[in-house]
């Protein structure tokens, strides 16, 4: 099993306190269960561990299954250390694991790692057909010799603060929520591809993305961004969608970058998504497209020249 060679890495002599889960996005109610997770484990005399998957669950359980990614599992380890604990445990989730029973699972884990309790959500279940719920982890604890704390959800304006929410706020292009929720702003990397060069044509020459599939694009629109070339930070302004006003039928994302003249072809880039400024809209012609692309910039630099603390708290990738 590829989990199991894993874990043979990650072999601890110290008592651990674990919580296990996705973690994708590490938004603020992530950061909230880890706070718990190394005050248990200090008052414990324990080392506090995070157990998290390389791919989710969901893709090997239901391979039909549509699960667009917040961040990359760098970007996840690395936010997850972040937060100080002692350990980061990424294990592959494939269908020898899936089939573990909830005791097996953690007859596996308290094999590789002393395992002095867990720290988890309300929702939390593990094992096969999820039937390691919270009542069934509570008796395997008393059985096994580790304790169960169970982590209420935190809530912000009344809404539990989850990665469903995150995506839904993507996909609504609602990036304040975002923010809100992630305590950052949203990033997408790409490589620079070849376009049909109609940027440059009418003077403002854009960044055609290539984002590899599953991951999460916020909606269609057109947003003020911040664009991360070889370490340098630049103010630019992005769209996404099917360019309507030139008959586009697939989507694309396009970053205008206001300072910046080199050639950028076959380079990978990252953009800081800041603020929405509007909805995609099809123009009457290429004149009026370049009126409002013009007004974009000027709402755009506004925003951004406000928000220069967001461009420090992206350094993770």
């Amino acid at each position: 099993m590829q989990a199991e060679k894993e874990l043979s890495e990650y072999h601890q002599q110290e008592n651990q306190v674990l919580t296990i889960g996705v973690f994708d996005g590490v938004h603020l109610g992530h950061k909230y269960l880890l706070s718990r997770l190394k005050e248990i484990a200090k008052e414990h005399s324990a080392e506090s561990g995070v157990i998290t998957f390389k791919r989710h669950p969901i893709e090997i359980i239901n391979p039909k299954a549509v699960f667009p990614y917040i961040i990359s599992l760098d970007e996840k380890i690395s936010l997850l250390r972040s937060e100080g604990v002692d350990n980061v445990i990424a294990l592959t989730f494939d269908n020898e694991l899936a089939s573990l029973g909830a005791s097996d699972f953690v007859d596996l884990l308290r094999h590789f790692l002393k395992i002095r309790g867990l720290v988890i959500g309300s929702d939390f279940a593990l094992g096969r057909n999820r039937e390691g719920n919270l009542e069934s982890l509570i008796q395997l604890g008393e059985k096994r010799g580790f304790f169960v704390t169970v982590i209420p959800p935190l809530k912000l304006d009344g809404e539990i603060v989850s990665s469903t929410a995150i995506r839904k706020a993507l996909a609504d292009g609602d990036i304040a929520k975002v923010v809100k929720l992630t305590g950052r702003s949203y990033s997408l990397k790409g490589r620079v591809t070849s376009g049909t060069g109609l940027g440059r044509k009418i003077g403002y020459p854009t960044a055609n993305l290539t984002i590899e599939s599953g991951w999460a694009i916020p909606a269609d629109g057109v947003y003020a961004t911040f664009t991360h070339i070889n370490g340098d930070v630049h103010q630019s302004m992005t769209s996404i969608g099917l360019r309507p006003t030139v008959g586009g039928k697939n989507r694309t994302v396009e970053t205008y970058i206001l300072d910046y003249k080199g050639n950028l072809y076959d380079k990978e880039v990252s953009i800081d998504i800041v603020d929405r400024l509007r909805d995609e809209k099809k123009f009457a012609d290429i004149d009026e497209l370049k009126v409002q692309i013009s007004k974009d910039i000027k709402q755009g630099i506004e925003i951004l020249s406000s928000r220069n603390y967001l461009i420090h708290q992206n350094n993770l990738r």
